[in-house]
């Protein structure tokens, strides 16, 4: 791609006889805020410390920003602004003496005071880092990636932990940064922040691009775009079984899920009324019943039959 920020092609990385990364590849386009989706262990990390670089690659070929790492490396760190899972700041120091710091690590970028108030820190100036709420230092790392004035910027599950509130304030940082028409890649585990972030995404599982659209696209692969969730009373009577349900019109996948039956189905008020006279028919008493939009949740365990969060 012409325009693309990063090019990935078959990327692979062993540790011994461990494959963590199995034959990647994905472009993420100049502005594209790109998902990296995907359980702890599904090669996330060791993806983005690879176009960090900070990891060397098995095999495959990677180019950031139109360069390579061993050939380009101090132009593409000019160029990167990185915010790691956990990043550990000197406590002592205060936000702006740790901003500047930062700062003085690029020939060109922002001033800090500008950084500090686009993430909510101004008041926070003088104020030591051991003294900021888990937020606020989660913030405070994402000015550090920031204030190079970064092309790329490398978010790796940046709101874990986070509460709620703090959470939306890492997303308007983002949506921000992407007004600019610079470019993102996010590793997350949280589909909501997926779903709200991410143009485009890939969902990894065992070092593999398992699936890959828009969250639109994925969503709606699951021929879909209702879930019904049904509970079943305990009884003496053998519980249905997911074949029990397939065949209910307008159902197009059955699971089952922490014991209860979940339906991706294109009509609900086709799919709920048939769902209970099949209940009925079979003798089975219904304990429950929901319905909700289906999810990229919902695409992961259909195409790996777990949890997202599983490990």
């Amino acid at each position: 791609m012409a325009d693309a920020a990063v090019v990935v092609r078959d990327l692979w990385k062993k540790y011994g006889d461990v494959e963590a990364v199995r034959g990647l590849s994905f472009d993420i386009p100049v502005g594209e805020c790109f998902g990296l989706l995907g359980p702890n262990g599904a090669g996330k990390t060791t993806t983005i410390e690879i176009l960090e670089g900070l990891n060397p690659p098995t095999s495959g070929d990677v180019t950031v920003l139109g360069r390579r790492w061993g050939r380009d490396d101090r132009d593409i760190r000019e160029r990167l602004g990185v915010c790691l899972q956990q990043t550990v700041l000197s406590p002592k120091l205060e936000v702006h003496e740790t901003l500047e710091l930062f700062r003085s690590f690029y020939r060109e970028g922002r001033a800090p005071a500008d950084v500090m108030t686009e993430v909510g820190l101004t008041e926070k100036a003088q104020a030591r880092v051991a003294t900021l709420s888990g937020g606020q230092q989660q913030r405070l790392a994402v000015a550090c990636a920031l204030v190079g004035d970064p092309e790329l910027l490398f978010l790796d599950e940046p709101t874990t932990g986070l509460d709620p509130q703090s959470r939306r304030g890492v997303w308007e940082v983002v949506n921000r940064f992407k007004e600019r028409r610079r470019t993102v890649l996010l590793t997350t585990h949280y589909m909501d922040e997926a779903e709200r972030l991410c143009d485009r995404l890939a969902i990894v599982d065992h070092g593999r691009v398992i699936a890959q659209g828009t969250p639109r696209e994925l969503i709606t692969s699951l021929g879909g775009d209702h879930v019904v969730e049904i509970s079943v009373a305990e009884s003496d009577k053998p519980r249905p079984a997911a074949a029990d349900l397939q065949t209910i019109p307008s159902v197009r996948s059955v699971h089952v899920q922490a014991g209860h039956f979940v339906l991706t189905v294109a009509e609900p008020h086709v799919a709920i009324p048939g769902a209970l006279e099949r209940l009925r028919a079979g003798g089975w008493e219904l304990a429950g019943l929901t319905t909700r939009h289906a999810s990229l949740e919902d695409v992961f365990v259909s195409l790996t039959g777990r949890q997202l969060r599983d490990e």
